[in-house]
């Protein structure tokens, strides 16, 4: 019978119900679901899938690696650093409000282990994340002034809810960059948040 449904559910994109339908039609008739609880648990599956497939696509499109989260940062490698606030962080309140963070250390004391890990739980909280070098997006502007695509490659870095610009001021900033980065802050004012 499930075989029938089948070429509808594909036509209809409904690949969450169709991984999971036998496995659900042998609950139901285990359980004596009432085809309410059954269609339930079919939505239920389908919503999951596109949920995980909306986190796995913002994700790619943050450029950040995916096994740098907070479940794997090792709070004991730094005890300076504050738990309770990077916690706090994980919540998403300041992208929410708009506001910028400044994360600042000297070398390998996991800043951008940190960075990609709030990246990634906001992420996880449905926001668009961008996770790009600061030279390397300044090198990137630079070079739409030479093709003429400038304003397009600046609004790439004004789109999303949150910018982490790493390793900020390992480089001297040259001109035109000190003018670009202006340009990425101030086009993200009360716009987006930062995170540097």
């Amino acid at each position: 019978m499930t075989h029938q449904l089948i070429p509808f559910l594909k036509r209809l994109r409904l690949s969450g119900i169709l991984e999971t339908l036998e496995v659900r039609n042998q609950q139901a008739v285990e359980g004596r679901w009432t085809y309410v609880q059954f269609l339930a648990r079919l939505l239920e599956d389908e919503v999951e899938r596109r949920a995980q497939k909306q986190l796995a696509l913002r994700i790619r499109r943050a450029a950040i690696d995916t096994t740098k989260t907070l479940e794997g940062f090792d709070f004991g490698f730094n005890p300076s650093l504050n738990r309770q606030q990077v916690l706090e962080l994980a919540t998403c309140v300041y992208i929410r409000r708009k506001r910028n963070v400044l994360l600042c250390g000297p070398t390998g004391v996991g800043k951008t282990h940190l960075a990609q890990a709030l990246a990634h739980e906001a992420c996880r909280r449905g926001y668009s994340v961008l996770f790009v070098n600061t030279y390397r997006m300044l090198q990137h502007l630079n070079g739409g002034r030479a093709d003429g695509t400038l304003e397009k490659r600046l609004q790439a870095y004004l789109r999303p809810d949150l910018l982490v610009l790493d390793d900020f001021g390992l480089k001297p900033l040259r001109p035109p960059g000190p003018e670009d980065f202006y340009d990425v802050i101030n086009g993200r004012y009360e716009r987006g948040s930062i995170l540097l």
